[in-house]
């Protein structure tokens, strides 16, 4: 099974959409931000009534939409390592943790992350939690190729 993740910021609607989401063969957005509706978001905030990301997905790139808070890290962790509270490092070790606690390669769907793509706000997946989320899903789950766009 494929597993794409990508990262909004420093990217361009059209470079997103056209050049690398729709030819990526994906087919589902999971989004595993903990805040997909803040004003920061840009063209990939999300509105609790559904909105524009979510029908420039569909027809742009035929792609369905699903939140995921369970990937999401906490809001301590968070906030812990925005403000310069925790290293990298720190945060990694805890949100794996987070993980392990939640159980997600148990609770959550394997069949949902089939040619699924991982969406969060980080440019690229070094210091992101999206790439640990999909090696920690790998990890559990086997048979997955990660492939960060």
């Amino acid at each position: 099974m494929k597993l794409y993740t990508i990262g909004f910021t420093k990217k361009s609607a059209s470079e997103f959409f056209d050049e690398l989401l729709r030819p990526s063969g994906a087919k589902r957005v999971i989004d595993v931000r903990l805040r997909p509706s803040s004003q920061l978001a840009g063209f990939a905030k999300v509105s609790k009534s559904g909105g524009d990301f979510e029908f420039l997905l569909d027809r742009l790139c035929d792609m369905d939409y699903v939140h995921t808070p369970l990937l999401a890290p906490s809001d301590e962790l968070f906030t812990s390592y925005r403000g310069g509270d925790i290293t990298w490092d720190e945060y990694a070790e805890r949100y794996l943790e987070l993980l392990a606690v939640r159980e997600v390669a148990r609770v959550l769907d394997r069949a949902l992350f089939a040619d699924a793509l991982l969406l969060c706000s980080e440019h690229t997946p070094e210091r992101c939690h999206r790439r640990l989320a999909a090696e920690h899903l790998q990890r559990h789950w086997g048979d997955i190729e990660i492939i960060h766009l």
